[in-house]
């Protein structure tokens, strides 16, 4: 299906970057909010997030990817009504988080599992969810897992000395490339797909072997290993709210309504490709 309409970001952040240059390069006529700061886009038009109505009543999809704050999420609190009043909108698409699913003790949760949010960040997510529903209009809620890229990755990590071997076997994160959001999110608008999707790649997979496996591809040594019971000692409260939860994310079901495949359906693949991306450089 040929892209149709006009494709309305709220938030051109490292997730909303990679779906509006996908967007530009499948045709679409794409337009972004900014807060002040962003770098001028090929194809991109960018517009004050305080002065987006305009933006909204020419859109035909909208894409949210602004995390809620404490008085919920920041687009409905200024938008609501210019949303709800749309003449072309056909279609939301809203990113949230697999948080929302909450600690499963290393079992599998899927796009039907209940949600069980346990920090605040994440009962806020849930919120926001039921916010976005709440509008009656056809919405996806995209759930993503861990989000890694070019320029947001253990690579990354290794090579500012900040990569951190925390041993806790068994404890298991899922992760999911941008470009492979990017692709998942514009698959839903293409169709203007409604219901939960999750946006995790097929190999869930432990912190310390994601870090073995860029040491090795960068040629390097990783860095000594550190038991979860010491180094949880010195983590932030958002950090150790992650290691506190512990589940496989399946999105088999997304896959297969979507019809598509993750271009990087396992760490390996994705790191790999990071590293070929930059040109193949050690750690420098």
């Amino acid at each position: 299906m040929a892209p149709s309409g006009r494709l309305l970001i709220f938030g051109l952040g490292y997730s909303g970057r990679a779906i509006a240059r996908a967007a530009v390069a499948a045709g679409w006529r794409v337009a972004a909010t900014t807060r002040g700061g962003a770098v001028d886009e090929p194809g991109i038009e960018l517009v004050a997030f305080d002065a987006a109505a305009g933006a909204i009543a020419e859109a035909s999809h909208v894409v949210a990817t602004a995390a809620p704050l404490e008085a919920g999420d920041p687009v409905l609190g200024r938008y609501r009504d210019e949303i709800l009043a749309a003449p072309e909108l056909r279609w939301i698409g809203y990113l949230s988080t697999t948080g929302v699913y909450g600690d499963a003790a290393g079992g599998w949760v899927d796009e039907e599992t209940p949600v069980n949010p346990g920090s605040e960040r994440t009962r806020r997510r849930v919120a926001a969810e039921s916010d976005w529903a709440a509008l009656g209009k056809p919405l996806a809620i995209c759930r993503l897992a861990g989000i890694y890229g070019p320029g947001r990755s253990m690579l990354d990590d290794l090579r500012a000395g900040e990569g951190r071997h925390v041993v806790k076997p068994g404890h298991l994160f899922g992760r999911i490339h941008v470009e492979d959001i990017a692709l998942g999110v514009l698959a839903a608008a293409r169709q203007e797909a409604s219901g939960i999707f999750n946006f995790a790649d097929d190999e869930p997979a432990t912190s310390a072997e994601v870090l073995c496996e860029a040491a090795r591809l960068l040629g390097v040594a990783p860095p000594p290993p550190v038991a979860f019971a010491r180094a949880v000692q010195g983590m932030s409260p958002m950090a150790r709210s992650f290691w506190a939860e512990n589940r496989r994310v399946s999105a088999e079901k997304t896959k297969a309504r979507l019809g598509i495949c993750w271009k990087y359906p396992s760490y390996r693949a994705g790191l790999s490709a990071i590293l070929a991306e930059q040109g193949g450089d050690n750690a420098r």
